[in-house]
């Protein structure tokens, strides 16, 4: 009887173009990864291999599976899984939507503005807090989270930033985490905490403010004193809520403009800035606060967007001015009982560029431009040193650059004390008058990072370092490349609310 013998199937061979799909896949990953220079993710590569060779894993169980409810909702996930992955890489490394969210860069960006950011420009940061809720900054939504933190504390990564296309130039704007924001009261989120404790204290206190006449130590005793006293009220006052703190990449994005490299000496001189003792050009749509008297404002009722919107001129401002918002009068000089009696008498604080200027003093119901709004010349940055600065007159402040050392003395440790406390992770204290930095006496500072100097367009309605200080290199998004939609909230989408000329409008081409 002949032996029946049954013949072992060979193993199937990849095609070849499975063979080329791998090859390209895996060079493009590779290069990647020496891109980021974070080898440890070749342990992904026989992943790919399975998927385009050997088919070990069965990738796509789903389509063949018999329950057809199973089929649908898997492909879904799938979709949904691939989509999600996809978004975040390109967010991570490549571009990062972003909107306006102020009026500090008006009108070179208009509030509404939404910008394409390029993370390639200056290179993308590697994330310091990896595990985080894709296409969420620092908490989930309020509505169906409750405004839980999106991110978890582990594991944290140093920072490292990856070699981009260039590097940051006067006159940039730029995109990057708020730099006063590593701390934060839960019910004021939006507010510097800083400036929070040493408001909070100041009233407190009832006391004079320290003044530029008074010795150094004198002056940081009693700037120490108003600011404990402030930080006991807000952490035991149940309206601020809890107190905690966001890694950098965690914390609000904000837009300016950059006006100082690391390594010069900026100035402000009746508002325009230098560097190095020359001058920077303005841009072209820089504006100022006046004073503006119209003929009847009541007529208007009080705020007419449509009427004045006729005149030329948007009246965003004049939204904010009546409701009465504080940053915004604090930043033009005028208190909650000058806004009555400025309304009553049809005179309001309005910031003006050279051409909205030229248009109102031509606009049938204004009486006259008056004089520029004073400039604020309280809380400014340095908050826990008196200067006699002012937003239109400030400095002259060196800005740090890496490697580079400064003389460090109690009259200019608070320009540089949070730099190297706060940012470079260094211990500071002054005891008996002198400065100690990690335990040991120090009278020079050599810089770990670079620093720049953000300001916003609209002078005198813009948080920016004139208030929170340098901008370190770690907390350096991006570049805008391009606004990608703009829209008005004054007006309905089918009325004037999306700003059709603003739409793919080139950010380079905004001076």
């Amino acid at each position: 009887m002949a032996l029946v013998t049954k013949e072992i199937p060979k193993p199937q061979e990849a095609p070849k173009k499975q063979w080329v799909a791998f090859a390209i896949v895996t060079i493009l990953y590779l290069a990647f990864l020496f891109w980021v220079g974070c080898w440890w993710g070749i342990i992904v590569v026989p992943f790919i291999y399975d998927v385009y060779i050997t088919h070990k894993i069965n990738w796509s169980w789903w389509r063949e599976h018999p329950n057809s409810v199973v089929r649908f909702v898997m492909s879904w996930v799938d979709a949904i899984v691939f989509a999600g992955v996809a978004i975040y890489f390109l967010n991570l490394f490549f571009f990062q939507n972003f909107v306006i969210p102020s009026s500090s860069l008006e009108k070179s960006l208009l509030t509404g503005d939404y910008l394409l950011v390029s993370k390639l420009s200056y290179g993308p940061r590697i994330p310091s807090t990896p595990l985080t809720v894709p296409l969420t900054q620092h908490n989930l939504p309020t509505w169906l989270f409750r405004g839980a933190k999106s991110y978890v504390e582990w594991p944290r990564w140093d920072y490292r930033r990856v070699k981009g296309l260039g590097q940051i130039e006067q006159g940039d704007i730029v995109v990057f985490t708020y730099p006063a924001g590593d701390t934060i009261a839960e019910y004021a989120q939006n507010t510097d905490f800083y400036r929070l404790c040493y408001d909070q204290g100041r009233q407190s206190l009832q006391c004079a403010l320290p003044t530029d006449s008074m010795p150094a130590l004198e002056q940081r005793a009693a700037w120490a004193r108003i600011y404990n006293e402030g930080h006991k009220i807000v952490a035991s006052n149940p309206q601020f809520g809890e107190i905690s703190g966001r890694p950098v990449d965690r914390r609000e994005n904000y837009v300016k403009r950059c006006v100082g490299l690391p390594g010069q000496t900026l100035q402000i001189k009746n508002n325009i800035v230098y560097t190095d003792g020359k001058p920077m050009a303005e841009p072209t749509l820089a504006q100022y606060a006046y004073y503006v008297e119209w003929k009847n404002w009541s007529k208007l009722g009080g705020y007419n967007p449509e009427q004045l919107r006729a005149g030329g001129y948007d009246m965003n401002y004049v939204s904010e001015l009546l409701t009465g918002d504080p940053d915004f009068l604090r930043l033009n000089g005028i208190t909650e009982e000058d806004l009555g009696q400025v309304v009553s008498e049809n005179v309001v604080c309005m910031p003006l560029n050279k051409g909205t200027k030229k248009v109102l003093d031509s606009h049938p119901e204004i009486a006259k431009v008056l004089e520029p709004a004073p400039a604020l010349a309280e809380l400014l940055y340095p908050l826990n040193k008196a200067t006699g600065w002012s937003t239109a007159n400030y400095g002259p402040v060196w800005i740090p650059a890496k490697g580079k050392s400064i003389d460090l003395t109690l009259d200019n440790l608070p320009i540089y004390e949070r730099c190297i406390k706060n940012y470079e992770g260094n211990t500071l204290e002054v005891k008996d008058g002198k400065i100690i930095i990690n335990g040991q006496p120090a009278t020079k500072y050599t810089f770990k990072l670079d620093y720049y100097w953000m300001q916003g367009d609209n002078r005198d309605n813009s948080a920016d370092s004139r208030f929170w200080g340098f901008v370190p290199e770690d907390h350096i998004v991006g570049k805008p490349l391009f606004v990608w939609l703009s829209t008005d909230k004054d007006y309905g989408t089918f009325s004037g609310g999306i700003r059709w000329n603003r739409c793919f409008k080139w950010v380079d081409d905004i001076k």
